[in-house]
């Protein structure tokens, strides 16, 4: 049995005012999801579960199965706002879906073994798929119950077009995650430094500064925890039309409770991503040097 993929594809894309998951950034039309798709084969993954929306369900299956549904087995899984655990309540008045822990918890009909998790709008690296691809494999062959974070050096996950934010990995002595602090507007400033703005101050951060870019590795035992969480966060907060239960938010308390260790994994592989359509260009720009590099074919499927 081989560790499964799950791709979070739901987002909206609103600000970059299409669907971004199938827009092309490599030579030959080639999409973000398409790099982490090649990386995670190369890998050792044996499955990938895409979290997307109905109402773009069709394209966005008919676009990935014509190009990978021959060398990996692929799922599509909608993410709804009526799904939710039986006998909870919210206002049907909702239209935003529930955030990332939700996004995953609706999986749970297609995974049944360790599995990774991953921005679809993300370029995450090479080293970075090796490392979780490891972790998960042990995982199986050593029936541990520890999940793990993939985290980046600060200094490799940098804009050059502006602010960024970031989720702070703390991390305890022995390697596992501590939690997760989320640090907005941070920049490099004229002399070289990293910094983050406080209520009066600004706050110095380290080169090497490990943060969480999304990228998980969690068992099938997330999706019990996951639910008994989401029925306390919708007792609380379902009749609010904005809440939303992200992954961090869901780990914090398994880890705050001793129910599980979350392992750190660091590695030295550069992200990016695209936010709004001017992060376009750099992507482009970003995949083409690897591509030189001989990382990637020039096509992906030649």
């Amino acid at each position: 049995m081989r560790p499964t993929l799950l791709v979070l594809a739901a987002g909206m894309g609103s600000r970059y005012g299409k669907l971004k998951q199938m827009d092309a950034f490599g030579p030959n039309g080639e999409t973000i999801i398409d790099y982490s798709l090649y990386d995670a084969i190369r890998a050792g993954f044996g499955k990938v579960v895409f979290i997307i929306r109905e109402y773009f369900k069709e394209d966005f299956e008919r676009h990935f199965q014509s190009k990978w549904g021959d060398k990996i087995e692929l799922h599509f899984v909608p993410q709804e706002i009526s799904l939710v655990p039986e006998g909870c309540s919210y206002d049907q008045l909702r239209e935003k879906p529930w955030g990332t822990a939700h996004a995953i918890w609706v999986a749970r009909d297609v995974i049944n073994e360790p599995f990774g998790v991953i921005n679809a709008d993300d370029y995450y690296g090479v080293d970075s798929f090796q490392q979780l691809s490891s972790f998960l494999t042990d995982s199986l062959q050593e029936h541990t119950t520890d999940y793990s974070v993939v985290a980046y050096y600060l200094r490799n996950t940098l804009s050059e077009h502006g602010t960024v934010n970031r989720g702070v990995c703390r991390v305890s002595d022995d390697g596992h995650l501590v939690n997760v602090q989320e640090c907005v507007k941070i920049r490099r400033d004229e002399s070289g430094a990293i910094l983050y703005p406080t209520d009066s101050t600004f706050n110095i951060l380290e080169e090497d500064t490990l943060v969480s870019m999304n990228m998980w590795g969690f068992l099938p035992s997330y999706f019990s925890y996951c639910e008994s969480v989401f029925r306390d966060f919708l007792d609380r907060e379902g009749q609010v039309l904005t809440s939303e239960f992200y992954i961090p938010t869901l780990i914090d308390i398994l880890i705050k409770q001793d129910i599980l260790k979350v392992k750190v994994l660091d590695t030295e592989s550069d992200w990016f991503g695209v936010t709004y359509q001017e992060d376009k260009p750099f992507v482009m720009e970003k995949i083409q040097h690897l591509i030189q590099s001989g990382v990637y074919p020039a096509s992906l499927w030649s």
